[in-house]
């Protein structure tokens, strides 16, 4: 059995930063990090190759898989702030949370991003006109990348982590398990066959699409893991122009209304300025996204971006995750994956048919089956995303056009949080856990931020 100092499990980019650290620091502590997924370079979906005009349901899935995580393949937006993203700041301070996040802008930068723009929503003509209408703009700073920028970076950090980290593709970690003298041993499944590791540190580092293994390994060690939210909401997409006035500015604008009818909040989420819609599949249930690229030459004609609603479970029903998953199953059942519909035909209540998608002003970037996403998503929830949109409309005029596409369902499913300390370690000495795969962070600035500080501890031991 082969001994290291740490086991990595899962290279998302709290795992890729932890790697990164570690290897700048020089730490002398021998390295493994297991990945279920591809190397960067072959992360590819048969959708963008034409192999395909819909979801295949790869597994593992390119889009959420490999070398970089679910983040390795987005667009690559870097939120510095802790008024959303996730809590780490709670565990290990604001102003540390802060520190670790714009030091992972500076190398992300040193990394091939220079030349990105850094945006702020701290614009208070734009802050003052959403107040008109009871949206409100949330403060951050924005790190734009690109999908094709934040894969040369992931490229570029492999490169520098290499020579002085073990990687392990397509191997999938089966068992951890604690040895008496309080050490780990790490099963695993790959190409190879069955092999088995033995280190004195594991770090939990799966990413989103982990978190029914995660939960499995938190219940074998008695860890506590509290219920996270999951939210539910559509992804729309609009001619570039509409929102051209606001994402020149913030690029990112995260805006939070709180709907008259229900008193629900309903926020954007992920905006893409002349990006496209993409597909994802998330334990076999496919769901949408959106990406958007740095180079102007891939640019498309349209916007978009997800309306979100939260929704989190008490008693006799607290699986956020599975209430989610069956909603988008909903979808995939309908439209054997992702369904589309056109904002007029869904407030009068009518389908969206291949008919009425020929006359659409409005030319949909992802390859979706026309339909009714009423007889997918619940009454309240597309009620509030409906109020939303004319919300919207009045700072945006033309959000509530006919012809604004809705695509079906949009599921952010948030792992639930595990029992961690202000170090990210759970109650088992030496196993960590770090990124959205903790249920701790929900981005990728504060996901990064994690493998950096728990690298800088663990530098500490082997120097």
């Amino acid at each position: 059995m082969e001994e290291y100092d740490i086991i990595i499990c899962g290279s998302g980019v709290g795992g890729v930063f932890m790697a990164y650290e570690l290897t700048k620091l020089r730490s002398k502590a021998k390295l493994l990090v297991i990945e279920k997924g591809a190397p960067i370079e072959k992360r590819v979906c048969p959708i963008k190759l034409g192999q395909t005009s819909s979801c295949i349901q790869c597994e593992p899935c390119s889009i959420m898989n490999g070398y970089g995580g679910a983040g390795g393949l987005s667009d690559g937006k870097y939120n510095l702030t802790t008024e959303f993203g996730g809590d780490l700041h709670k565990l290990i301070g604001k102003e540390t949370a802060m520190e670790l996040m714009r030091y992972v802008d500076q190398v992300l930068l040193s990394m091939g991003g220079e030349g990105t723009k850094l945006y702020s929503t701290a614009n208070s003509d734009l802050k003052r006109e959403c107040l008109k209408y009871d949206l409100h703009l949330l403060d951050a700073e924005v790190r734009h990348l690109g999908t094709d920028t934040n894969i040369k970076i992931m490229e570029k950090i492999y490169e520098y982590v290499r020579k002085n980290v073990d990687i392990l593709f397509y191997t999938e970690v089966r068992d951890v398990t604690r040895e008496a003298d309080g050490g780990f041993v790490v099963e695993t499944e790959g190409q190879g066959g069955a092999a088995s590791y033995h280190a004195e540190n594991v770090v939990l580092a799966t990413g989103r699409s982990g978190s029914g293994w995660m939960s499995k390994v938190s219940e074998k060690f008695g860890i506590h893991m509290e219920k996270n939210r999951v939210d539910i909401g559509v992804r729309v997409e609009l001619p570039a122009e509409i929102f051209e006035p606001i994402t020149s500015q913030v690029y990112e604008s995260k805006l939070v209304y709180q709907t008259e009818k229900y008193n629900d909040l309903v926020r954007t989420f992920c905006m893409n300025p002349h990006g496209e819609v993409v597909s994802e599949n998330t334990n076999g249930i496919v769901t949408v996204n959106g990406h958007s690229y740095a180079n102007p030459e891939r640019w498309t004609e349209n916007t978009n971006f997800a309306l979100l609603v939260s929704n989190r479970f008490t008693e006799p029903f607290e699986d956020s995750n599975e209430y989610g998953e069956a909603i988008a199953s909903l979808s995939n059942m309908l439209g054997g994956g992702v369904l589309m519909q056109r904002f007029g035909d869904l407030v009068k209540g009518r389908r969206s048919s291949a008919r009425r998608m020929e006359k659409c002003f409005t030319r949909p970037t992802l390859p979706a089956t026309a339909g009714d996403l009423s007889l997918v998503i619940p009454k309240r929830q597309l009620d509030d995303i409906i109020e939303m949109i004319y919300a919207l409309d009045k700072i945006a005029p033309g959000t509530a056009n006919e012809d604004t596409l809705l695509y079906g369902v949009e599921v952010k499913f948030y792992n639930s949080r595990i029992e961690v300390d202000h170090n990210l370690m759970t109650k088992i000495p030496g196993l960590y856990a770090i990124g959205d795969g903790s249920g701790v962070t929900h981005s990728l600035s504060q996901a990064s931020a994690s493998g950096i500080y728990v690298a800088r501890l663990l530098a500490e031991k082997y120097r």
